[in-house]
């Protein structure tokens, strides 16, 4: 569900910028090109989310990573497959409407966490 609590449907997804960004437009009239970059870093798969907060682990050196392939999951999400090899979460349309709606507080919260852990982007 959207922010609004009505459930949101893709109504187009694509590859855009040479396999660097996800273009996904919504029935509620928005749209958004996601950079791969962040679609790989904030992933919903347990391997970076953790299992509690807490556990939440920060991925470095995803600036140039890329999508190599998007999966239908069903009617409710997409499996993103980066170049890099991981392909374990899946994007659940409220999750990507989430991430493109507030792109720019998702990146910051990341930039955040690299530098206090004193990673780079790469």
């Amino acid at each position: 569900m959207s922010d609004s609590g009505k459930d949101i449907w893709p109504t187009e997804i694509k590859l855009a910028a040479g396999k660097r960004a996800l273009t996904i437009a919504f029935d509620d009239g928005t749209s958004f090109e996601i950079p791969a970059e962040l679609l790989r870093v904030m992933s919903p798969s347990a391997e970076v989310q953790g299992h509690s907060p807490e556990q939440r682990v920060t991925v470095g050196n995803k600036r140039n990573v890329g999508i190599r392939d998007v999966r239908a999951i069903g009617n409710y999400a997409v499996q993103i497959v980066f170049d890099d090899g991981h392909d374990t979460g899946f994007y659940r349309w409220a999750y990507l409407h989430d991430l493109g709606r507030h792109e720019s507080d998702h990146w910051q919260r990341y930039l955040d966490d690299l530098a206090a852990k004193g990673l780079v982007r790469g």
